[in-house]
């Protein structure tokens, strides 16, 4: 074949701008999930909107009630804070470090609060359970573990002191006036 023919052939075929092109195109789609995308869009930046105008209200409501807070204390912190002097920094970050460590503990040790009352019931029933049985104490007694026993009962009693005294705000006895 000649190239003038084959040349001849590409010319008489219908190229894309033709009118036989456009009309064999697939039919145009409506633009129904343009508007369906618009308006998803426009609710979730109204939602935004409302979302954050919550947390600036939030905000300035714990604003109010810190300061609130303060004036019903009556500067006790501030005062607190003067009385430890130079000790107050080190003892602040102590208090830091040490929550920073509890929190490492309670994710490594997976430690959770209980999931219902039926699982803290049941844990003190079998406490009273082992506690009120002779059998329990003679093996503890034959076995040597009453010394680790005593021990957390001598660590309970010193926790209780502990509260007493904090509750009381003196260490011995009630101020009386």
């Amino acid at each position: 074949m000649s190239r003038a023919f084959l040349s001849s052939l590409r010319a008489s075929r219908p190229s894309s701008s033709s009118a036989f092109a456009r009309s064999m195109k697939a039919p145009r789609r409506f633009n129904s999930s343009n508007s369906t995308q618009q308006k998803a869009q426009e609710t979730a930046q109204k939602a935004q909107e409302k979302a954050q105008e919550a947390f600036v209200t939030a905000q300035k409501g714990f604003a109010k009630a810190v300061e609130m807070a303060k004036k019903a204390s009556g500067g006790v912190g501030e005062r607190v804070g003067n009385m430890l002097g130079s000790y107050r920094e080190p003892l602040l970050y102590n208090l830091s470090v040490g929550r920073e460590l509890l929190k490492q503990v309670y994710l490594a040790e997976r430690l959770q609060p209980p999931a219902s009352l039926s699982t803290v019931t049941s844990a003190y029933q079998s406490i009273w359970a082992r506690a009120s049985s002779p059998a329990y104490w003679r093996e503890i007694l034959h076995t040597g573990e009453y010394k680790r026993v005593g021990v957390y009962a001598l660590e309970a009693y010193g926790i209780f002191k502990i509260g007493e005294i904090i509750g009381r705000r003196h260490l011995v006895g009630y101020k009386l006036e």
